[in-house]
C-alpha cells in the first residue's frame, strides 16, 4: 500500500500560496478584497468584505462574450469594475488567489483598473 504525502499536489501548493497571501490581505468596507478563481473553463471575480464577511460584487466569465480566455478575463474585470462603481467602491486590494499573474489573471486585473477601479 502506497501512502501519499499530504498535500503534494498542484492543488495544494496553491491553497499553501493562498494562505500566505490571505495572511497579508483583508478586505474591507471601504477597500474590498478582489479575490480571483480561474479554473479549466470559467474565471471568477468578487469583492468581498472580509470584516463583515459578505460578498458585495461577483462576476464570471460564463455570462460574458469573448473568444479567448484572455478576453473573456478583461470582460470579467471590467463588468466587476462597473458593478462596483454603482455600489460606490473605487478602491480594492487584489488576491490573485495562490495563482501566477499572469495570462488571464493578469487580464482580469487589467480589465478591472481600464474601468476605473483602483488596485
Amino acid at each position: 500500500m502506497r501512502i501519499m504525502k499530504k498535500g503534494s499536489g498542484k492543488q495544494a501548493q496553491r491553497e499553501r500560496r493562498h494562505a500566505r497571501i490571505r495572511a497579508r490581505i483583508t478586505g474591507t468596507a471601504t477597500r474590498p478584497r478582489l479575490a480571483v478563481f480561474r479554473s479549466n473553463r470559467f474565471i471568477y471575480a468578487q469583492l468581498i468584505d472580509d470584516e463583515a464577511c459578505t460578498t458585495l460584487v461577483a462576476a464570471d466569465s460564463r455570462s460574458v462574450a469573448g473568444k479567448t480566455t484572455r478576453e473573456r478575463a478583461g470582460a470579467v474585470g471590467k463588468a466587476l469594475a462597473e458593478a462596483a462603481k454603482s455600489k460606490g467602491i473605487e478602491t480594492v486590494v487584489f488576491d490573485r488567489g495562490g495563482f501566477q499573474y499572469q495570462g488571464a489573471i493578469a487580464a482580469l486585473a487589467d480589465g478591472a483598473r481600464g474601468a476605473g477601479l483602483v488596485f
